[in-house]
C-alpha cells in the first residue's frame, strides 16, 4: 500500500501537485529578470511547468499579462498543460526537449 502525500510538501501553483523534497523543481520570477524582476518575487514549480511555461510565453508577454500564478493559468495552453500534467505522480518528467514557441 502506498503511503499517503506528505501535506507538508510545497504545492506547485500551476499543476497544484505537491514537490517532494528530490523532485526537479525550480523557481519562477513572475516578473522576468530581464524586465524588471531581478529580486522580484518568485514561485516554486515543478521543472516541467517552468519549462512550459517559457516554452509558450515570451519574456515579454511574461512580465505584461502572465505575472501572476492565477495569470499564467488563464494562458489557454498553459491552463491545458495543467490539466493534464495535474494526472501524472509529481516526479514526472516529459521525455520531450526544447522550446516550442515560435521566435519572432
Amino acid at each position: 500500500m502506498e503511503a499517503p502525500p506528505d501535506t507538508s510538501d510545497p504545492i506547485c501553483p500551476i499543476c497544484a501537485r505537491p514537490i517532494p523534497e528530490g523532485v526537479p523543481q525550480s523557481r519562477h520570477h513572475l516578473i522576468p529578470r530581464l524586465k524588471g524582476g531581478k529580486g522580484g518575487e518568485t514561485v516554486l514549480l515543478h521543472h516541467i511547468c517552468h519549462k512550459e511555461i517559457h516554452a509558450t510565453l515570451s519574456e515579454a508577454e511574461l512580465a505584461r499579462v502572465y505575472n501572476t500564478p492565477e495569470a499564467l493559468l488563464t494562458h489557454p495552453r498553459i491552463a491545458k498543460f495543467a490539466r493534464w500534467v495535474a494526472k501524472r505522480p509529481p516526479d514526472f518528467l516529459s521525455r520531450s526537449e526544447g522550446k516550442r514557441r515560435p521566435r519572432r
